[in-house]
């Protein structure tokens, strides 16, 4: 028996949480900052923050204190990438050396290292990264996801498919940490571009062109900065990518959604923060850090003056990468 705690309880940590808890076999633990949530989980077995009618396991708890952390085994991090790094290391006296910790966030850490490598420069901990296409609301209802386990050691992996044996999550595994990262990364970006493209051109054929040259696009990048081809075959690749632009659940791709519709303005800009929106800047600037030519990337870069140039016309946008 493994004691499972989830840092954050939000949608994906309840799903997940939910999904190892009903298996009765592992004690899991949400450990939230949020003292009405911790209350209703625990007296009403509920989340209505994120899943107003649905009832959760009896055997899903939830706490808010991090001593929790002191005997687990595994440490699931279910909080916003920009948050996972510094937690961390402020947490660091509260967490178990031997836990393996698991990443569940898509975005950099800290001066835009992917996350495993910003752990591992602090943490003796084993670490592993779990991403895929996997909205929250179909994974607490049951629905069979994909995930995709990255660690550079591969003997970690059987603890992952030990926690959701038997369940509706299915999993595969790589020992390309970077290239699961920076796809699971990526996609938020282009998803993006596909919502711009659709909110002003219900075309198949036009969202077909775009999409192939998205995917060359992030093939590009993800070997670019270290990663394998291959792994763009994984969970974590063309199925993250076309669940994230192609669902209208998707944040990222609502976002374009909002920017092709002629909706989404600086005051908005500030206000909303999504994976992809930092992401563009993230890795536009690492890309001129290391002397490489932004225009082999024209999706990215032509969406990288959409945020950052404020005489840009996006309706000009599709014409502009359509003609690169």
């Amino acid at each position: 028996m493994k004691k499972v705690v989830f840092v954050g309880s939000g949608a994906i940590a309840t799903a997940l949480g939910d999904i190892i808890a009903e298996k009765k076999k592992n004690e899991t633990i949400l450990l939230s900052i949020e003292d009405e949530v911790v209350k209703m989980i625990n007296e009403q077995r509920l989340n209505t923050l994120y899943f107003p009618k649905y009832l959760l396991s009896e055997n899903l708890k939830a706490t808010n204190d991090k001593r929790v952390l002191e005997d687990a085994d595994v440490v699931m991090m279910a909080i916003p990438s920009t948050a996972v790094v510094d937690y961390l290391k402020e947490n660091q006296s509260f967490l178990n050396p031997s836990a393996l910790i698991v990443n569940l966030a898509k975005g950099f850490g800290n001066g835009g290292q992917i996350i495993p490598d910003s752990l591992t420069s602090f943490l003796p901990n084993p670490i592993i990264s779990l991403k895929g296409p996997s909205f929250a609301r179909e994974i607490i209802n049951r629905q069979e996801t994909g995930l995709t386990a990255a660690s550079y050691d591969k003997y970690l992996y059987p603890i992952i498919t030990d926690l959701f044996e038997g369940t509706n999550i299915r999993t595969d595994f790589t020992t390309d940490v970077s290239g699961v990262e920076h796809a699971s990364i990526l996609k938020n970006i282009y998803a993006i571009i596909i919502g711009m493209v659709d909110a002003g051109f219900d075309s198949a054929n036009m969202r077909a062109i775009v999409i192939t040259k998205a995917l060359n696009e992030m093939r590009n990048l993800v070997m670019v900065f270290g990663g394998r081809e291959q792994t763009l075959f994984n969970y974590c690749g063309f199925g993250d990518f076309s669940l994230t632009a192609l669902n209208d659940m998707s944040r990222n791709r609502t976002l374009g959604l909002l920017m092709g519709k002629g909706f989404f303005t600086s005051s908005i800009s500030d206000k909303v923060v999504l994976e992809g929106r930092i992401a563009v800047d993230v890795f536009y600037n690492k890309l001129k850090k290391n002397d490489l030519d932004t225009e082999m990337y024209p999706l990215m870069s032509e969406l990288y003056k959409v945020f950052n140039d404020p005489d840009y016309k996006t309706m000009r946008f599709v014409r502009n990468i359509l003609a690169k």
